[in-house]
């Protein structure tokens, strides 16, 4: 087995005298780093120091020359504005991280910038910084492992068994992300997520007194955490810590919260108060710092011999744990061949082979439904076939029809195996849990809801888009379409928001076709999220949609020589183009039809493709219950919003906003009178600039 790889290091434990050298080289290597930037947050990893020397070497598993070693130990620091410390950590214990890296701390194109970045960085989990995120990442991580090891784990063969270690700060306690997942993660019994509290009773503005005065401790344990309070953070004598951390380590059924006081900046004249927190300490504190501490005030970025031992002894234990479970695979190879090459796939990030052909098909006039159904059925037919698949909504499941035969086992305390979680209302939790599970590896995570409850998650999607996670996010009643809910309910200006994020892909499909495209991009899109904007009414299945029309990003329906007219539009609007188009031609007025279903994959395609589907000197209608915010760039008109909503049935607020086919062509007529007497602006022949 490979259960506490760790405690069978046979390493020497550091003396007194070695282990405060250690501690103190980290803030002094910290503190340097911040300082030849001139810009960073000293004061928590100078604060941290004590435990960070903990965990890297007494307590996580882990190995700096294979940083993505399966069953290594999770670290998340969730402060991330003290990731002076994970990278002094990083570079100590033998990643690839070198001195120099952190002389180029925050600067153009390295390696250690302002915030940890998951997909710059070797040795980082998860991007942080807005805080909040890292610890609900965290709740992800412990997902992940759990349902692994419940799936791949076999008698003598525990392949998946690591904790996740998070260290966060006041800042990450007080965000509502935090809390939420804090409550699903206690509700679950995530017993192998510890969270060290830095209780440093420092934030920004001055004293956590000011705004900040609640029992920290009281409030998880009613989340159904395990808590504990070591008093003296900053003691260089371990043990309380060290204990405190193996009985978190031994509460297999709760997670577990350690508050520590730490005193920020530790040794710095301006120690324990907000000044040391987000600006370089200065030459003169540096000195007095390094006198203080034994070391040289003349020299910078110093690490001597005997500490580089200590901590490279560590990094090399972790090799050895890593050794003996490589060797344990190949034990698991002979014993479960097929589970042993199921393994290798999921952690490989590849699909099943043939996968797509489950994908359903639809023939023009066929069974409308909403394309949140046809996303049902899709679901219905993926889920069976890639079992990495795992997800759920966010107390939505009747409306977002996410929950099918194959993930209808709930992911809970008793049933690790589990592919739907439920989510409960915590949009934002379950954006950033998402993220958590995808950086584990292994698998592919889902969230769904209302897609105006998109505003609640937004900060851990942009984090998907930033650290390139392959998420996907399932967000049913898109428009104004869902009717009687009213404005509070129906999203304007959402599409608009997602589009304009980089490395998001926003697809909004039109009828069964299209979305079975768009489940076929999404889930091979491995290296960025994917918003799947689906409709709560019905739409029509319309000639000439298909599953690979969708990776064009957009494309004409049927075929009209010479249009005097194009009405490009998405989703649920795509039949009313359709309509409005039948009633132009009716009346001699050639209408091309562009279904439109993602502007992101348009834009990767050829000047000569995009030119082709809008050609010079051609007026283009936009339609889409959405804001016309953003479609400045395909379109001379618009068939949008401009305001909010309106609380009525679906028809007639569709007709109060001008979204029928009469109004469409009478529109279209408008524009096509417009441009008869001057240029029609060239909207795809444009200097890259």
């Amino acid at each position: 087995k490979t259960e506490n790889m760790a405690s069978k290091r046979a390493r020497k434990t550091p003396s007194a005298e070695l282990t405060s050298k250690c501690i103190n080289t980290i803030r002094c290597l910290a503190a340097d780093t911040v300082q030849k930037a001139n810009s960073g947050h000293p004061g928590a990893p100078m604060g941290l120091a004590p435990v960070a020397f903990a965990l890297w070497t007494e307590v996580m598993k882990y190995n700096p020359k294979n940083p993505k070693w399966p069953s290594r130990d999770r670290f998340v620091l969730s402060n991330g504005h003290g990731c002076a410390l994970q990278y002094s950590m990083l570079h100590l214990t033998g990643y690839d991280l070198t001195l120099d890296d952190l002389k180029k701390f925050r600067q153009l194109d390295s390696r250690t910038p302002g915030h940890p970045e998951s997909h710059l960085t070797s040795g980082i989990e998860v991007s942080t910084g807005p805080l909040g995120q890292g610890i609900s990442n965290a709740v992800g991580l412990a997902i992940a492992e759990r349902h692994l090891a419940a799936r791949f784990n076999k008698p003598n063969f525990t392949l998946f068994d690591n904790f996740t270690y998070v260290v966060c700060g006041d800042g990450c306690l007080q965000e509502g992300v935090s809390a939420e997942a804090g409550s699903m993660a206690g509700h679950l019994g995530l017993g192998k997520l510890i969270v060290l509290y830095d209780d440093n009773l420092i934030t920004i503005d001055g004293e956590t007194e000011l705004s900040f005065s609640e029992d920290v401790c009281k409030r998880y344990e009613a989340y159904g955490w395990h808590t504990q309070t070591v008093a003296n953070g900053d003691s260089e004598d371990l043990s309380a810590l060290l204990h405190a951390i193996e009985l978190a380590k031994a509460e297999t059924h709760r997670p577990s919260l350690i508050k520590v006081r730490t005193t920020i900046g530790f040794g710095s004249t301006k120690q324990g108060t907000e000044k040391v927190h987000g600006s370089p300490l200065g030459a003169d504190d540096i000195k007095q710092l390094k006198k203080r501490f034994g070391f040289d005030p003349e020299q910078s970025f110093v690490v001597p011999d005997d500490v580089a031992a200590v901590f490279h002894e560590a990094g090399a234990a972790g090799a050895a744990a890593d050794a003996e479970w490589t060797a344990l695979l190949g034990q698991y190879r002979t014993a479960h061949p097929d589970l042993a090459a199921e393994l290798d796939r999921v952690l490989g990030g590849k699909l099943p082979l043939g996968w797509e052909k489950a994908l359903p098909t639809y023939k023009a006039g066929e069974d409308a439904k909403a394309t949140r159904q046809y996303s049902q059925k899709v679901l219905e037919k993926i889920v069976p076939v890639i079992p990495e698949l795992i997800g759920g909504s966010a107390d939505l499941t009747p409306s977002t029809l996410t929950r099918v035969k194959g993930n209808d086992v709930d992911f809970n305390k008793e049933h690790p195996e589990g592919r739907y979680l439920r989510y409960g209302v915590r949009e934002h939790a379950m954006a950033a849990v998402c993220n958590g599970i995808a950086a584990y590896g292994g698998l592919i995570p889902f969230g769904s809801t209302f897609l105006n409850f998109v505003g609640y998650a937004l900060g851990a999607i942009r984090l998907s888009a930033l650290s390139h996670f392959r998420v996907l996010y399932v967000m049913t009643h898109d428009s104004i379409g869902l009717g009687e809910d009213g404005p509070t309910h129906q999203p304007i200006e959402t599409l608009a928001s997602l589009r304009s994020m980089p490395n998001m892909l926003v697809l909004r499909p039109a009828d069964g076709n299209e979305t079975s495209g768009a489940y076929k991009i999404a889930l091979e899109h491995a290296h960025g999220p994917t918003v799947l904007a689906l409709s709560r009414q019905n739409c029509d299945n319309l000639e000439g949609t298909s599953i690979d029309a969708v990776a064009r990003g957009a494309y004409e329906l049927g075929s009209v020589p010479a249009p005097q007219v194009v009405l490009a539009a998405t989703g649920s609007e795509v039949q009313l183009a359709v309509k409005a188009a039948a009633l132009l031609n009716g009346q001699g007025l050639r209408t091309r039809v562009v279904s439109f279903p993602s502007f992101e994959l348009f834009e990767q395609q050829s000047l000569e493709y995009r030119a082709a589907v809008f050609p010079s000197g051609v007026p283009v209608l936009s339609i889409e219950a959405a804001a016309v915010f953003g479609w400045e760039k395909y379109a001379h008109g618009h068939v949008g919003m401009r305001t909010f909503g309106a609380s009525a049935p679906l028809k007639d607020v569709y007709a109060h906003f001008g979204f029928t086919a009469d109004a469409i062509a009478a529109k279209a007529h408008k524009l096509v009178e417009f441009y008869a007497k001057r240029p029609v602006p060239d909207l795809i022949h444009l200097p890259e600039l």
